[in-house]
């Protein structure tokens, strides 16, 4: 017998185990999980599956572990990762907390991969669920609790919503990767009335799902960060329509469409909307941008939606849309010339509560942004001068909402840049490709531009550039009657 003080480890293997087995050792292994549901497991005990192995009943948790030492459920040996099937659910429990499911798949089942209610300090990780939801609709799914994490786990080809999240304070999603949760009602991630949200590093892709209604939807939520997501397909991108303190930055948001509606970003629908940073996104083949907007005439507070740093280009509606009352700003975005800056109802307009300032027009003739799929990692810096009185040059022209004399003097209340000037430095960033998020300071002597710093980017061709096209080096300095020049600083050369 294997044991770590009072701790003690239990094998399965569905292939040589037996249930008379002590299961203490891979030697003795159980056969199935009605072994272990006999058990009652304590503190930091762990039921391990060997590699290999398909179990085709439900996996019953009943205990709790605690904070420091969690009963954990993972897999032993070498070879394919256990496999869970099931008539039922893969793994439920209700009321059982402090537990740690890793290292396993879990696969064609009738009802959810895994089911917790009324649970807290739960980790997923490295878990791999396919084909679930057969009968009942469902794939990971927690309802009522608190810190519940999934990380580094894959979710593909399930009936239903690919993660339902509701009334939990304490969510963490990093790094997964969620694809094609099918039916009408289905997005890849769905948090209701949940708490301290954290978003971060995931790939929700919508784009092979049978009649699925959007990506990521999170239906009031308070505290909640999304950051640097890949967001693809669906009806929307991600609706955040009711809200508290939500920042939406860095993700990579495209695919979207199949409504009149259809938008990367919407808000406003569901409930009061307070206190929204939505920057440093990159939103591209889809239907509108940002949509602050409801169906009817609701009377729901709409308020401090600060909107910056984002990056709109092939949008077939307005890259903002507000057609609610809200107060807000949409600044120091940038537009590709075919996509219509904003649509504002004339009454809001009038009210002056949503100003629209300080946006640049990227002039595209031929000239687009690589994508990431040919980009290795660098360091550059590019100076993209953006002076409304310069001529094109090779296709490409940047122009602005106003002159930069009036950039110069503009200031906002940017919570990224240090003074919050328009004509600013932009950290590049990518999420399968590139967004913008407005960062501080110009460089240049007197320039009358915008320098954008490159990270993790670099051209198809010389590794130099963010173009397709190759643009003539210009000399970093100009005069009034240059052209707009790309200017490449890479490893403190200018190229």
């Amino acid at each position: 017998m294997r044991e770590q003080g009072d701790m003690t480890i239990y094998y399965v293997n569905s292939a040589t185990g037996a249930n008379t087995n002590a299961g203490t050792s891979e030697d003795v292994p159980f056969a199935s999980f009605s072994a272990v549901e006999s058990l009652k497991l304590k503190p930091g005990d762990s039921v391990l599956l060997a590699a290999g192995s398909v179990f085709n009943d439900q996996l019953d948790l009943k205990y709790s572990g605690t904070v420091d030492a969690p009963i954990t459920i993972g897999s032993y040996g070498i070879g394919d990762a256990p496999v869970i099937h099931s008539p039922n659910d893969g793994i439920h429990s209700l009321y059982a907390s402090n537990i740690v499911i890793e290292n396993i798949a879990i696969s064609d089942t009738s009802g959810a991969a895994i089911y917790a209610g009324y649970v807290s300090n739960w980790t997923v990780r490295n878990v791999e669920v396919d084909h679930t939801g057969l009968s009942k609709s469902g794939s990971i799914t927690f309802r009522t609790g608190s810190n519940i994490t999934i990380e580094n786990s894959t979710i593909n080809d399930v009936n239903g919503d690919g993660i339902w999240i509701e009334k939990i304070n304490g969510v963490t999603l990093l790094n997964n990767t969620v694809t094609n949760a099918h039916g009408t009602a289905a997005d890849a991630v769905q948090l209701n009335d949940s708490k301290n949200i954290v978003i971060s590093g995931n790939t929700f892709d919508q784009t092979g799902a049978v009649t699925p209604k959007g990506v990521l939807t999170l239906v009031r939520p308070v505290d909640a960060m999304i950051e640097g997501n890949t967001i693809i397909g669906g009806g929307f991108g991600i609706s955040a329509q009711a809200g508290t303190n939500v920042a939406i930055h860095d993700n990579d948001i495209s695919g979207y469409g199949g409504y009149s509606w259809s938008y990367a970003i919407g808000l406003g629908d569901q409930g009061d909307t307070r206190n929204y940073d939505i920057s440093g996104n990159y939103i591209h083949d889809g239907v509108w941008g940002v949509s602050v907007s409801a169906a009817g005439t609701t009377t729901y507070v709409r308020d401090g939606i600060d909107i910056y740093g984002n990056l709109f280009d092939d949008l077939t509606q307005a890259a903002l849309k507000v057609d609610r009352p809200a107060s807000g700003s949409f600044h120091d975005n940038f537009i590709a010339s075919d996509v219509t800056p904003y649509s504002i109802s004339p009454s809001i307009i009038a009210a002056g509560t949503f100003p629209v300032s300080d946006n640049t027009t990227i002039e595209e003739g031929g000239v687009t942004l690589a994508s990431a799929d040919s980009l290795a990692a660098t360091d550059a810096s590019i100076n993209l001068v953006s002076d409304t009185g310069l001529t094109s040059h090779d296709g490409l022209k940047l122009s602005a909402d106003k002159t930069a004399s009036d950039k110069a003097g503009a200031q906002h209340d940017d919570p990224v840049g240090e003074n919050g000037v328009s004509d600013g430095t932009l950290l590049l960033r990518h999420f399968g490709q590139a967004a913008f998020e407005k960062h501080g300071p110009t460089l240049g002597n007197g320039d009358h531009g915008v320098t954008i710093e490159a990270a993790d980017l670099v051209g198809p061709e010389n590794g130099s550039g963010i173009f397709h096209q190759e643009i003539a080096a210009q000399p970093f300095h100009h005069s009034q009657a240059d052209a707009p020049t790309v200017s490449i600083l890479q490893d403190g050369m200018l190229h």
